[in-house]
């Protein structure tokens, strides 16, 4: 008979680091707020963390695993995670009952309708719940003429597809003819830059009108930085539609990308970048900031873009350094300290700081532990330390950009996963209620 009473093997970082056991909870959302869906990082394949996720959802309560698919969207800004969850959660009897609450919240773009449906159908066709066409036929109604016709592509699914399927109602006459339009095929080609181009207009005219008629959105703005200056757009429109537009929806490492495609611009991005702070008070007392520049964390989040987890923790950086006292320092092989600049010139300091090679945390924590007092002591990392991480000396955050199954910022650390300003909310309103609490 096999021994039952055996000691359970440590778990470790990839890097050979002791990593911290945790439950299935706190497992899926380390896979989550930080992972765009089936692309790989330094360590996993993104088919790997995907099927860990699977795994997960049916261990996790029902209700936290809908609240975490509503914050990976509203909160850390992701699109397909939230999708996928909700997907798996319509496989699992405790987990269904909530499906079609939690599309109506995640879908907030008509191409997630049709996104949803070719995850849902990603192992073969199938009928659609009840809960799933009750969600879709919900958000279905969100969206208008303009939204529907820039999302209406000919692709393996279709608009028209999830409107049969669901059974949604239109909400009134002008919405029934909306879509009846969309049925027809009869909608009017959308306003866009892409249709325009397309379309043989030319670049500089066609970014001119858009900006000024307020039809660029906020990241399709940031993305065409480098077109518009190639196009010789005027300087003055780019710099008042970087100042008015919403950042509501955009990561910060967006804007890093942008100054990288548009240096001659980067005052006018920044500008744009800090609007993410408009409503964040201050953190009190004295921070150390420590950053991850280690070699795994110059993997890019996207095998379609140049974008990096190193590009993510600096989005970060530059966040905090503008609400808080910081000191900053970065780790890899080494601890150094480097320059508390504001905006990008704290960027170039922390990715020009040291070679990027290995992951020894531990040590840097240590280092600081011994040499600095602090109030708060938040490190930006993929967790995947070379050696044992020892507790902090005051309160410790653990900000984690990257999906790997294990970690070590548990236990005596307060572990936030994801890559929006939101991490810096968590800080604050967590400080404020246990300010509060001792206060009664």
């Amino acid at each position: 008979m096999a021994k039952l009473n055996t000691r359970q093997p440590s778990l470790q970082t990839h890097e050979g680091g002791t990593a911290k056991r945790i439950n299935p909870e706190l497992m899926l959302r380390r896979s989550v707020m930080a992972c765009l869906l089936w692309e790989k990082n330094f360590y996993e394949g993104g088919v790997e963390i995907a099927d860990r996720v699977k795994e997960l959802i049916p261990q996790v309560d029902a209700r936290k695993v809908a609240a975490i698919a509503s914050e990976a969207r509203d909160k850390m800004k992701l699109r397909h995670m939230p999708l996928l969850i909700a997907r798996e959660m319509a496989r699992h009897p405790q987990h269904k009952r909530y499906v079609a609450d939690t599309l109506e919240s995640i879908i907030q773009r008509a191409d997630e309708l049709t996104e949803f449906l070719a995850i849902y159908w990603q192992d073969g066709r199938q009928p659609l719940s009840a809960q799933v066409k009750k969600g879709i036929a919900r958000a279905f109604t969100k969206f208008n003429a303009y939204q529907l016709a820039k999302y209406n592509r000919d692709g393996a699914v279709k608009l028209r597809d999830a409107l049969f399927l669901s059974h949604a109602k239109p909400q009134n006459e002008e919405q029934a003819a909306l879509w009846r339009k969309l049925i027809d095929g009869t909608l009017e080609s959308p306003d866009t830059w892409e249709v325009s181009l397309s379309g043989g207009a030319d670049k500089a005219k066609t970014f001119d009108r858009l900006m000024r008629e307020g039809k660029l959105g906020g990241l399709a703005l940031l993305r065409n930085l480098r077109n518009m200056a190639e196009a010789g757009v005027d300087e003055q429109l780019v710099f008042s539609a970087l100042e008015s537009m919403s950042v509501h929806r955009i990561l910060p490492f967006r804007f890093i990308t942008a100054a990288r495609y548009a240096p001659q611009w980067e005052s006018q991005i920044e500008q744009a970048m800090l609007k993410c702070l408009s409503n964040q008070g201050r953190l009190s007392h004295k921070t150390v900031l420590l950053v991850d520049v280690s070699g795994s964390m110059k993997q890019e989040l996207s095998s379609r873009s140049e974008v990096t987890c190193m590009d993510a923790a600096c989005g970060l950086a530059i966040l905090l350094r503008e609400v808080a006292d910081v000191q900053v320092f970065t780790f890899s092989q080494e601890i150094v300290q480097v320059p508390s600049r504001h905006g990008f010139a704290l960027r170039d300091a922390i990715l020009n700081s040291q070679p990027h090679s290995a992951t020894y945390l531990g040590q840097a924590v240590q280092k600081l532990n011994e040499t600095l007092q602090y109030d708060r002591l938040v490190v930006i990392t993929d967790e995947q330390s070379h050696d044992t991480v020892p507790t902090p000396k005051s309160k410790g955050y653990m900000i984690n950009v990257a999906a790997n199954r294990n970690g070590v910022g548990y236990g005596d650390w307060v572990h936030i996963d994801g890559w929006s300003e939101s991490v810096l909310d968590y800080i604050r309103e967590l400080e404020q209620s246990i300010s509060g609490n001792s206060k009664d």
